[in-house]
């Protein structure tokens, strides 16, 4: 199983510095990958703290791209009817072209209801939406054409320059209702957890995108499933202890457990745990549990 970073992304702790701090000490101590995520916009007054300062996650990968050589670079996830199609495949391409091809593009539908208001984009039929866009970027990538759609209607046009991985850069949907996991299943490179999955049951949804890969005549044993890793550092010997949840060492024992359930990657992700990207959390003493959990958790090398 490969081991990934999640790098400050939500919180007074997201500072373009601390950012690329956590990207260089993960590629120097053999991390798989880092991540970044999407949150456009809170609804006023709300009372859910998670997504705070929350800045754009490909342009912060774009600055990754630029202050690391080696580890991949994740998104996890960019919402797609956020989006014109033809406009992330351009944004998709270059951050692939400026990395030299480390992108990994986790994409998925969006469930906040004010986002969408402010997008202008109906909330209904995302999952059908969503086929399409995939047809669309698939398209753009491949150097142009046409596509007449429900949703999206493209002339025929030319778009260059391509990504550098070829034939795209590897697509990871997200999404954990059924007809999400068998999309990704028939669709993507692969399939992406949700920062509320449960971990100790993961491996149902894997067998879900497994079964849908196979009944579309493709081979499941080609297929990514990245857990994202929403770990809380908290005292040992805690009663009723859930996967993640715990001291270091707790914690790092949980890895074999989602390994035996099909996950191939884990990313460790600090970013949704109150006690480091909470209004009250000191972004110092964040980023200092960065630095032991990098340790901690490195891959063996």
């Amino acid at each position: 199983m490969l081991i990934g970073f999640a790098v400050p992304v939500s919180g007074a702790w997201a500072t373009p510095a601390a950012q690329a701090e956590v990207a260089r000490r993960a590629e120097e101590l053999g991390y798989h990958s880092v991540w970044t995520l999407q949150r456009l916009l809170n609804p006023a007054g709300s009372a859910d703290l998670t997504y705070r300062n929350v800045p754009d996650p490909l342009i912060t990968l774009a600055y990754l791209a630029g202050v690391t050589e080696r580890v991949r670079l994740g998104v996890a996830i960019v919402n797609m009817p956020f989006l014109a199609p033809p406009v992330l495949a351009k944004q998709a391409a270059t951050l692939d072209r400026v990395s030299g091809g480390r992108l990994d593009l986790g994409l998925g539908l969006g469930w906040m209801p004010e986002e969408f208001a402010a997008v202008g984009v109906p909330f209904e039929r995302r999952g059908a939406r969503a086929e399409e866009f995939l047809a669309v970027l698939r398209t753009m990538w491949g150097g142009g054409g046409e596509f007449h759609g429900e949703f999206y209607d493209v002339p025929p046009v030319v778009m260059e320059p391509a990504p550098v991985q070829s034939p795209e850069p590897p697509v990871l949907l997200g999404g954990t209702s059924e007809p999400a996991l068998r999309r990704a299943g028939r669709l993507a490179a692969g399939w992406v957890s949700s920062s509320r999955a449960d971990l100790a049951a993961i491996g149902r949804s894997i067998g879900v995108v497994r079964d849908a890969a196979v009944r579309a005549g493709r081979d499941p044993g080609a297929l990514r499933f990245v857990c994202r890793g929403a770990v809380h550092v908290r005292d040992a010997g805690a009663a009723g202890r859930r996967p993640l949840h715990g001291s270091l060492e707790e914690i790092r024992g949980d890895f074999a457990a989602l390994e035996e359930q099909g996950v191939t990657e884990l990313f460790v992700d600090l970013n949704f745990d109150g006690r480091v990207t909470g209004p009250d959390a000191d972004p110092a003493a964040s980023l200092a549990l960065a630095r032991d959990a990098l340790e901690a958790f490195a891959p063996a090398r």
